[in-house]
């Protein structure tokens, strides 16, 4: 049982002023919190007892200041409303307060009740307050669900009783809001609520009180069974019959958690603070208790242990409000049956079992229903007391289950079905059932992944790349993702594609490669489900090299032939290819929607068409480096001299441009920066164009093309000015002629990862400033950028990660730059460059989140890879020196 934290003696004490009283006031609220925070910190565990404190605090505090202002006047009282009249207030909760009374005792005590409505405000807490008659709160009840709510969980805190007594008859159901129109109300509420957070319980930085599986869900459930079973508690609703008792302990068990981290929420932010942002989860975990080990991060606890009560919760709450709708508001409307066999039947357009006993004696009926709910699209869902009886029977699929040849052979014949294939399986995960099933996928449940890249939880992220891989084979994603949709309609063994889809996430959080252990489990699993070696071998390639093809077209460069000799090496054949392909797309936009722009899709696209001509070219047919530079030279040549350019001014410009150059540039693109260097008449100004990338592999990012005398600045300057422009370079070309010119190109999107819409004004802006500074002189590059670095990246953990590789069939060095991201980044790395003489011919910048995996292809003055490997080390330390220290300066 709760109590006061107010001292005895200063519940009697006098006051001779309300300056005095304030003071006192002030004073009592600071040593409660101070109180409540000690208390808190020392067990977690009592956070219920602490909640009524303050509410038991804040009832003695107002009714001392009522006392001061306004005595024992009849026909005026003080009523606690919303959260603070269920006696639920959090360290900086909304204290909302009624003040009820007659139009009489308005008038008469107008200044004494100004005087106390001013004090409340001058004590500095959040407090609402409204002042009403009884009718006029009969009246906006009516007209408003939400402070009809709020007076439902009214309470009297001083002042004359009788007025609460004449009110709760006028809100009564028999009054206002009927039970079904209440009902009604709150569940559009609700789904309102729900849509606003996005509909899902797995945001990064979620709503504790808002999100689905949230505070709100369960006080959902209080108010429904408040309004129609007129009960206070939630157990009075065991004894009504409408909840079980393992379910009002979840209820129970889920709230007291919840609050643990609202609690540690408000004293953290102090301030009423209901999002579990990046800033505060770390601290949370610890003054939970959770601690790291060797296999996972306090903050990676805690956070897996929030998303599965809150998933728990929401899953509890559908239920119920289920339940009420079917069982107690619906109950005398018509119905319409169908039998589909012995154990289950189709009822008002969703299925249920015939007898509560079908799943006892009959446990293979936990995986067939949702094959019969893939086959009838007449069902739209599940009956609420079917939902109840999976619950407590899912504890029936064991080993034995699981190697059963009947339940075997049901879920393929799932994962088979023409249709609903994802919506059945993530049905299957919501009840508990496909956890059970596969005790793999149950682990990772509610699994976070600490960073911006991945923004579901791993089993919330499996289920949507399965979705995606469903919605390609409609006819209307074909405009967004016409390969996709094509490849995935001519795949023969979609089932192994949808096992592959399952598995390959399943082994994160073990330690170890995720995708080799999960390539093991995934042959495992084919093979023990009757398909043959070659099946089995495929699901668990695709598993093993699901991250190989994203990787290839973002951190490789797609113009060396050899990069795509390799993948088609590794990839082998067109089925693996088209399987890959297919996972990919569907993988990336399972992890992020924001990752997959028209960039990355056109890398993509890139790939597969490239590694698609190697493989039925043949991969021993290796292309021939001098006939590549030939083949280009000549038809941009062509298209030159049809232009009017001599051949003798085409050699001259291209004199110096070596072999690399029209190996990585298109036709198209050397006869756009040859005609503008004809042209250009300053030769000591700096020749900058900019155009939307027309070519197939750059489609979607814009083109920036600099042609200027070299200097060692060049790469940083354009990176900091672009910076401070909000563009993102993701790929960069850098050719030093001997001439002592530079021919760079950059292919840059806007700040959300979109092409830029480029119009006449944007691109003259955008020219005009890297004209202007490259023709200036630069100490400090880094003040070029004048970004803040947003929130969100401010509160990851990512020390800089470094590796130098070289290739001597390429004659370059190859460096990776793993680290946050934040503003001026590349300008640091290009003034390192500088300072060791490094020379840049190739970049390719990839963001993934809040970290940036960036690989850049080096060489020294004498374009030679850079061996010495004190030099090499002596680069990587001083890269990860200088952005680490940034880092720590911005936080």
């Amino acid at each position: 049982m709760g109590m006061s934290l107010l001292p005895v003696q200063s519940r009697h004490q006098k006051f001779d002023s309300a300056a005095e009283l304030l003071s006192f006031f002030k004073q009592s609220i600071d040593d409660t919190r101070k109180k409540l925070y000690d208390r808190f910190q020392a067990n977690p565990d009592t956070v219920e007892e602490l909640i009524l404190a303050r509410s038991l605090t804040m009832d003695e505090l107002l009714a001392i200041s009522w006392q001061f202002f306004i005595g024992n006047q009849v026909g005026l009282s003080l009523i606690a409303v919303g959260g603070y009249g269920r006696e639920e207030l959090l360290p900086y909760s909304d204290i909302d307060v009624l003040i009820l009374g007659s139009e009489a005792a308005f008038e008469s005590q107008k200044d004494s009740l100004e005087n106390y409505i001013t004090f409340l405000w001058d004590t500095g807490l959040d407090i609402g307050h409204s002042v009403r008659t009884v009718q006029e709160c009969q009246e906006q009840a009516r007209n408003d669900i939400t402070i009809a709510t709020n007076l439902m969980e009214s309470r009297v805190l001083c002042g004359d009783p009788s007025l609460h007594d004449e009110l709760l008859p006028l809100i009564a159901p028999e009054a206002i809001w009927p039970s079904r129109e209440f009902f009604k109300a709150k569940w559009d509420e609700q789904i309102g609520r729900h849509k606003r957070v996005n509909n899902t319980e797995y945001n990064l930085e979620p709503n504790v009180k808002n999100s689905p599986g949230g505070l709100r869900d369960i006080q959902m459930i209080g108010w429904v069974a408040k309004r129609h079973f007129d009960s206070t508690q939630l157990d009075e609703l065991v004894e009504h019959g409408f909840m079980a008792a393992e379910e009002f302990y979840i209820m129970k068990s889920g709230r007291t958690f919840l609050h643990q981290v609202r609690f540690a929420l408000h004293m953290l932010a102090g301030r009423e603070e209901d999002r579990l942002m990046f800033e505060h989860q770390r601290k949370i975990a610890e003054l939970l208790g959770y601690e790291d080990n060797p296999d996972s991060l306090g903050i990676e606890q805690m956070m897996k242990q929030y998303y599965r009560w809150v998933l728990a919760l929401s899953e509890l709450n559908d239920m119920l409000m289920q339940l009420f709708d079917e069982q107690i508001l619906r109950a005398c409307d018509a119905e319409e049956i169908m039998e589909i066999n012995p154990r289950f039947r189709i009822r008002n357009r969703q299925i249920e079992v015939t007898n509560e006993r079908v799943f006892q004696q009959n446990p293979s009926a936990l995986l067939e229903m949702f094959t019969l709910m893939a086959k009838h699209d007449n069902i739209e869902g599940v009956r609420a007391q079917t939902i109840r009886l999976i619950r407590e029977n899912r504890h029936l699929i064991d080993d034995e289950f699981r190697q059963e040849p009947r339940n075997k052979q049901l879920f393929l014949e799932l994962v088979r079905s023409p249709r609903r294939v994802a919506s059945m399986i993530k049905l299957m995960k919501r009840y508990g059932v496909l956890g059970k099933y596969i005790p793999a996928f149950g682990q990772i449940i509610g699994q976070t992944q600490l960073d911006l890249f991945h923004i579901y939880t791993v089993d919330a992220h499996t289920i949507m790349v399965l979705k995606n891989m469903r919605r390609f084979t409609y006819e209307d994603m074909r405009e967004r993702f016409p390969i996709a949709n094509q490849v995935m309609r001519r795949i023969e063994h979609k089932d192994l594609l949808y096992i592959a889809c399952l598995f390959h996430d399943i082994a994160k959080g073990r330690g170890g490669d995720h995708s080799t252990l999960g390539a093991d489990d995934a042959f495992e699993f084919c093979r023990e489900h009757g398909f043959n070696y070659r099946d089995s071998n495929m699901a668990a390639w695709l598993v093993k090299y699901h991250l190989l093809m994203s990787h290839t077209a973002q951190k490789k460069d797609l113009t060396d032939p050899e990069v795509i000799r390799k993948f088609a090496q590794k990839v082998g054949d067109m089925d693996h290819l088209d399987n890959l392909f297919v996972l990919t797309v569907a993988d990336i936009n399972g992890t992020n929607p924001e990752l997959w722009n028209s960039w990355r899709a056109s890398l993509i696209r890139q790939l597969y068409y490239e590694t698609k001509r190697v493989l039925r070219r043949g991969i021993g047919n290796a292309i021939n480096r001098e006939d590549s530079v030939t083949e280009t030279q000549t038809a941009a040549k062509e298209k030159l001299i049809d232009e009017g350019i001599t051949e003798a001014a085409i050699e001259t410009i291209w004199g110096n441009a070596g072999d690399d150059y029209f190996l990585r540039e298109t036709p198209n693109d050397i006869v756009w920066h040859t005609q503008a260097i004809a042209a250009h008449q300053t030769a000591e100004k700096p020749l900058v164009l900019m155009r939307q990338a027309p070519n197939l592999i750059f489609n979607g990012a814009s083109q920036i093309f600099v042609y200027t005398r070299d200097r060692v600045h060049t790469f940083a300057i354009v990176a900091a000015v672009l910076e401070q422009l909000f563009l993102n370079i993701v790929d960069a070309k850098v050719y030093s002629s001997q001439s002592g010119y530079t021919l760079d190109t950059f292919m840059v999107l806007d700040g959300n990862g979109e092409p830029l819409e480029l119009s006449d004004n944007q691109t003259d802006r955008i020219v005009e400033a890297l004209e202007e500074k490259l023709t200036e002189e630069h100490d400090d590059l880094i003040s070029l950028v004048k970004r803040r670095t947003p929130r969100q990246l401010k509160f990851f953990s990512l020390p800089t990660h470094t590796l130098m590789m070289h290739d001597d069939t390429k004659g370059h060095s190859i460096l990776e730059v793993t680290t946050a991201d934040r503003p001026g980044l590349l300008a640091i790395i290009g003034e390192i460059f500088v300072e060791f003489g490094i020379e840049l011919i190739n970049a390719k910048i990839a963001t993934l989140g809040e970290k940036v995996e960036d690989i850049f292809f080096i060489t020294d003055t004498h374009n030679q890879p850079i061996l010495d490997e004190e030099l090499c080390q002596a680069i990587q330390d001083e890269i990860c020196r200088r952005l680490d220290l940034q880092v720590a300066e911005a936080s």
